[in-house]
């Protein structure tokens, strides 16, 4: 299974949907397949423009890594050295904190992952959940 355009633009607007419930700072998602590759992207209005590169560091360590940014996060602060070099094999493009969030399918492979960006990490992961949960997809912060 493969994320299509058309769930990637669900997941991003039932995202941004769950942040205005939770009245959210503007937020930014972004959607990549299991190669990491950008299937979509939405900046809200009044989103910083340096956005993108946050929610693209938080969904791609995710995919690229397996590992969720809650988990990240955690061997970030228990093995910071771990993530450093991570980080260096990649390009500094990895952002360990919660708010990248590894999409599922039905069998528990991942087939990509979302990154969302503008209030807390927390939050952020929140908004990342709704999002692939309203595209009938599973996901694991």
């Amino acid at each position: 299974m493969v994320i299509s355009l058309r769930k990637a633009r669900t997941i991003i607007r039932k995202s941004l949907d769950k942040g205005r419930e939770m009245e959210l700072k503007p937020l930014s998602v972004v959607v990549l397949d299991a190669g990491g590759h950008v299937i979509a992207f939405e900046r809200e209005d009044g989103a910083a423009p340096g956005r993108f590169a946050i929610a693209h560091g938080k969904a791609y360590g995710s995919v690229m890594l397996g590992m969720a940014g809650t988990a990240q996060m955690q061997r970030a602060e228990a093995q910071g050295y771990f993530m450093a070099a991570v980080n260096g094999v990649y390009g500094g493009q990895v952002v360990p904190v919660p708010g990248g969030v590894l999409v599922r399918d039905k069998k528990g492979a991942v087939i990509g992952a979302v990154g969302v960006t503008g209030d807390t990490s927390d939050n952020d992961a929140a908004a990342a959940l709704a999002g692939i949960q309203g595209a009938g997809l599973s996901g694991e912060i």
